[in-house]
C-alpha cells in the first residue's frame, strides 16, 4: 500500500524556517521524481520544488533562494527546508510522486498535506 506522509508543518513568523518531510512507502522511492506543491485557500495548487530520480532539482521563482529540497533514498524520504518564510508561503503543503512501476505504468501519488501557517 502506497503512503506519503507529510510532516513538519505549523506556525512560524515572518523571517523564520521549517522543515517538511515526506516519508514515502509502498513503491521505489529512489526511481520517482519526488515534488512539494502547496495551496493556499482560493488558490489553484501550484509546484514548489522538485527533485528528478538523480537529484536534480528545480524551484518556483517565488521561492528560490529560500526553500532546499533534498530526498535520502535509504530512508525513503524527501525534505524541504524553508528559510525566510513570508506570509505569502502560508498553504497547505503536499508531497507528491510520480514514475512507473515495475510494468511500466505510470503512477502518481500524492499526500494528505501538512499546514504552514506564517504571521506575526
Amino acid at each position: 500500500q502506497v503512503q506519503l506522509v507529510e510532516s513538519g508543518g505549523g506556525s512560524v513568523q515572518p523571517g523564520g524556517s521549517l522543515r517538511l518531510s515526506c516519508a514515502a512507502s509502498g513503491f521505489t522511492f529512489s526511481s520517482y521524481a519526488m515534488n512539494w506543491y502547496r495551496q493556499a485557500p482560493g488558490k489553484e495548487r501550484e509546484v514548489v520544488a522538485t527533485i528528478s530520480a538523480g537529484g536534480t532539482t528545480n524551484y518556483a521563482d517565488s521561492v528560490k533562494g529560500r526553500f532546499t529540497i533534498s530526498r535520502d533514498n535509504g530512508k525513503n524520504t524527501m525534505y524541504l527546508q524553508m528559510n525566510s518564510l513570508k506570509p505569502e508561503d502560508a498553504a497547505l503543503y503536499y508531497c507528491n510522486a510520480n514514475g512507473y512501476d515495475w510494468i511500466r505504468i505510470k503512477r502518481v501519488y500524492w499526500g494528505q498535506g501538512t499546514q504552514v501557517t506564517v504571521s506575526s
